[in-house]
């Protein structure tokens, strides 16, 4: 089991700048992706930005040039630098591993709140 925890959401205005921070637990092997995901009411989960085990990055369309996503093997932690904040850029952020032994998992935190407004 890997146990994911997400800091760092909360209010900012439009234009702001927010540091999500992710820190895992447990058995954590096999990782090969670390991501963030989002959910506005209403929507469906959707990928923000993803980090792989070889160093590849993947971002949604809408977030690309805004928003980095990195990582600390060594703190077992992933990051998401989120810039130029939009309104539409408000959800629910979560943290997911995927891990890939004997299949594929995906363990997720518990999501930690954005909220984009003047």
């Amino acid at each position: 089991q890997v146990q994911l925890v997400e800091s760092g959401g909360g209010l900012v205005q439009p234009g702001g700048s927010l540091r999500l921070s992710c820190a895992a637990s447990g058995a954590i092997f096999s990782i090969i992706s670390m991501g963030w995901y989002r959910q506005a009411p209403g929507k469906q989960r959707e990928l923000v930005a993803e980090i792989t085990s070889g160093d590849s990055t993947n971002y949604a369309n809408s977030v690309k040039d805004r928003f980095t996503v990195s990582r600390n093997n060594a703190k077992n932690a992933v990051y998401l630098q989120m810039n130029s904040l939009k309104p539409e850029d408000a959800a629910v952020y979560y943290c997911n591993f995927r891990q890939s032994y004997r299949g594929t998992r995906d363990y997720w935190g518990q999501g930690t709140q954005v909220i984009v407004s003047s």
